[in-house]
């Protein structure tokens, strides 16, 4: 029975004298690969960030177009009416039946001539004191 706690006993190993040196080419090894990664993640983030801003900016301008399109038939569809609001035989209709207006008889009308101002004088025209 005095077998079976043999494993159990422990041994007390100090490695207290054990100095371990800085190995510098590995320490350099390191950090270069820390700066080369931070780089190439850094390249990774900004190429897709990249990507991102295109994808966002092609929504943008569909939105847009789309937007657009609309506000094209929307301006179509008011000049429609505005041409179909100034028609003549629409405004004779109205003239005749709601505002009860009368057509003029043939002696009734007058022509007014336009009358043109006299060019002034130049300068060397007029009198100075």
């Amino acid at each position: 029975m005095a077998e079976a706690f043999e494993y159990a006993i422990k041994k007390d190993v100090r490695n207290n004298p054990i100095v371990r040196e800085i190995d510098s080419e590995r320490h350099r090894e390191m950090w270069r690969s820390v700066v080369v990664g931070v780089f190439l993640v850094s390249v990774v983030l900004f190429s897709t960030w990249q990507h991102f801003e295109i994808v966002s900016h092609g929504y943008r301008l569909e939105e847009i177009q789309g937007n657009r399109a609309v506000e094209d038939n929307i301006n179509r569809h008011l000049r429609l009416e505005i041409e179909a609001l100034r028609s003549l035989e629409r405004i004779e209709r109205i003239a005749f039946e709601e505002l009860h207006m009368v057509s003029p008889a043939p002696g009734d009308a007058s022509v007014i001539e336009r009358v043109i101002p006299a060019v002034p004088p130049p300068y060397s025209v007029v009198a100075s004191r």
